[in-house]
């Protein structure tokens, strides 16, 4: 049975339409080493729009939402994919489950 997310990271990327092919490859490339090594991850998911790419984490807590932000994975990994990709800085925000 899925755990239900208690937080949300949500990543705003602004990336041309001509790489966005480019930016699901590393979301897909990383979505299942996120979900078994990150302490509290539950779920990924990806949304294209036509004005921006967005990836929605979900997390057992805002501390693990956090945490994730400051991983390797993060840093190195997916950060490092995506930066000759991106247009502007991402935008980050984390939102909390009542």
């Amino acid at each position: 049975m899925a755990t239900t997310p208690k937080a949300y990271l949500q990543i705003t990327l602004d990336v041309d339409a001509a790489n966005r092919e480019d930016a699901a490859k590393v979301y897909a490339t990383y979505k299942e080493p996120f979900l078994k090594e990150i302490p509290g991850a539950v779920s990924k998911e990806l949304l294209i729009r036509d004005e921006d790419v967005q990836v929605q984490h979900g997390f057992n807590s805002v501390e693990d939402a956090q945490a994730y932000l400051k991983s390797d994975l993060f840093n190195n990994d997916v950060v490092g994919g995506l930066k000759d990709l991106l247009n502007s800085d991402p935008e980050i925000r984390i939102y909390s489950v009542n």
